[in-house]
């Protein structure tokens, strides 16, 4: 498969909630970062890192939402096994019918058919308000993110 091939596969199958199916997407040693994360995701380094992630998604993220990947623009590099493709996540919030856009741009670097890297920038704040969990997100960041030592 291309790249963009790929990433087609790989948006439309978070849509879809194929999450069995999405790691056979990646290599098995890769570089996934979200960078834009306010949740400060670690990096996933394997196939079996991003089974596990997608695996603790899958219960979040059933019934909250209802969307597509659309306006996809994929953009060619100088390399060819890199590609910057920007899109929307599109769709409704399944318990007020809402209506969202997640606007997300990845850059990825596919080899033989597998993601090897990728840099996922997401627009989480608009992801959390459109499925409810926005107060969630505020309460987690306003967690100290070490908290002090108890004696």
């Amino acid at each position: 498969m291309t790249p963009e091939e790929v990433f087609r596969k790989l948006v439309h199958g978070v849509a879809d909630r194929d999450y069995a199916a999405l790691p056979e997407l990646y290599a098995e040693r890769t570089d996934v970062r979200h960078p834009m994360s306010p949740y400060g995701a670690p990096p996933l380094l394997s196939r079996d890192a991003l089974r596990e992630h997608f695996g603790a998604n899958a219960p979040r993220a059933e019934g909250d939402v209802e969307f597509r990947p659309t306006d996809i623009r994929v953009h060619d590099t100088t390399d060819p096994e890199v590609i910057v493709a920007e899109f929307t996540y599109t769709g409704s919030a399944v318990a007020t019918g809402e209506t969202f856009r997640v606007p997300c741009v990845f850059v990825m670097r596919v080899r033989e058919g597998l993601i090897v890297e990728s840099r996922d920038y997401v627009d989480h704040v608009a992801m959390a308000r459109a499925r409810g969990r926005l107060g969630e997100l505020v309460a987690q960041l306003l967690e100290p993110a070490n908290p002090p030592a108890t004696s």
